[in-house]
């Protein structure tokens, strides 16, 4: 066979197939940790397999999320810190699993970059594996993609897919949420995945670098302290619906905060009263507000502003519930009371955040 000369390759158009490999090498122990019954959590197939019925569900439905985390991704780019950002990822999906009363089964990963760096990439899926461990879910499968011209060296996307079951009949929100129910809030471990086009914004207004010191966290770089995960509640959220049957409902605040969120698992006329005074705010939103002159109605609106997830349950079994939520690491508050709101703001507010001190 005459040998060409100068012609082009796929490596040369800036796509290495080897790096693939290496990749897929590297990860695979990290896949295997993550099999539970139903999933056998091996990797390189054309398509990942669960078993329903190994996993012990006898009349399921089941239920999707999808999502990706942002421009968070920024800020593990420029800063280098890439380990936790894959938790993120399986925290944004299986967080929206649960508030279904699903529990999670399956995850897969889209991943797309300018540039393969295998350890960088294997960095990424570790933290995608132990987001899966953490929630009981399998990771079955993926797909990484390198695309040079789309995306600049050192670039990368991601986005996650999650598959949860409950038995039929048990999803939420349970349609007798009624007024007087009790709203619990649970305490979210930072800025978790969203409104972060604002904390870069407010980053650049002070003049700080990724490498910076954190103004709210001593010890800690600005881009670590930023990246801090995205807390998962799902084993404790399905305890508390297992062990109480108290839970008629849970909102995942995430982008749009209170407001948007929490209007999503309760009846059309009812809304939600919620004592600011009680929402645990951390340091990072205090240092947002101060620093980016944040007023509080877009704190609400844009953050989780300290409260990650919130339970609705009827009033008598809120102790129970926080007790529960407690056991299982959680720290809860009792944030609030449901409402009727057959008209006007849905969610309202008494007193403030502390944004101050």
């Amino acid at each position: 066979m005459t040998k060409d000369k100068g012609g082009l390759t796929y490596a040369g158009a800036g796509v290495d197939i080897d790096a693939g490999n290496r990749l897929v090498d590297l990860i695979k122990p990290m896949v295997r940790a993550t099999a539970r019954p139903g999933a056998d959590a091996e990797i390189g197939g054309f398509g990942g397999l669960f078993d329903l019925k190994a996993a012990g569900f006898r009349d399921p439905v089941l239920v999707a999320a999808t999502d990706g985390v942002g421009t968070k991704v920024k800020i593990a780019i420029e800063s280098g810190h890439h380990d936790g950002i894959g938790i993120d990822l399986v925290a944004m999906s299986v967080n929206d699993l649960v508030v279904q009363g699903a529990e999670p089964l399956f995850f897969l990963d889209y991943f797309a970059c300018g540039r393969l760096d295998p350890a960088a990439t294997a960095a990424i899926v570790a933290g995608i594996a132990t987001g899966c461990r953490e929630s009981g879910c399998a990771l079955i499968g993926g797909e990484t993609a390198e695309m040079p011209g789309l995306y600049a060296a050192g670039d990368y996307d991601l986005a996650g897919f999650a598959v949860g079951a409950a038995e039929r009949g048990t999803l939420l929100p349970r349609p007798d949420i009624a007024p007087g129910d009790a709203v619990i809030g649970l305490a979210s471990s930072g800025v978790h995945s969203n409104g972060f086009s604002l904390v870069r914004k407010v980053a650049e207004r002070a003049r700080l670098g990724w490498t910076d010191p954190a103004p709210f966290a001593p010890g800690m770089d600005l881009g670590a302290a930023l990246l801090t995960p995205t807390r998962l509640y799902v084993k404790a959220c399905l305890r508390a619906i297992r062990d109480t049957g108290a839970i008629k409902g849970l909102a995942h605040i995430t982008g749009g905060g209170f407001p948007d969120n929490i209007p999503r698992v309760l009846p059309q006329g009812l809304g939600a009263r919620l004592d600011l005074a009680k929402v645990p705010v951390l340091p990072v939103f205090r240092w947002l507000a101060e620093a980016g002159g944040i007023a509080e109605a877009e704190m609400l609106r844009t953050f989780n502003c300290g409260i990650g997830m919130v339970a609705i349950v009827a009033a008598a079994a809120a102790d129970k519930v926080i007790g529960s939520l407690r056991e299982a690491g959680e720290s809860a508050v009792h944030l609030g009371v449901v409402i009727a709101a057959p008209e006007g703001e849905r969610v309202r507010y008494d007193g403030h955040l502390a944004l101050r001190g």
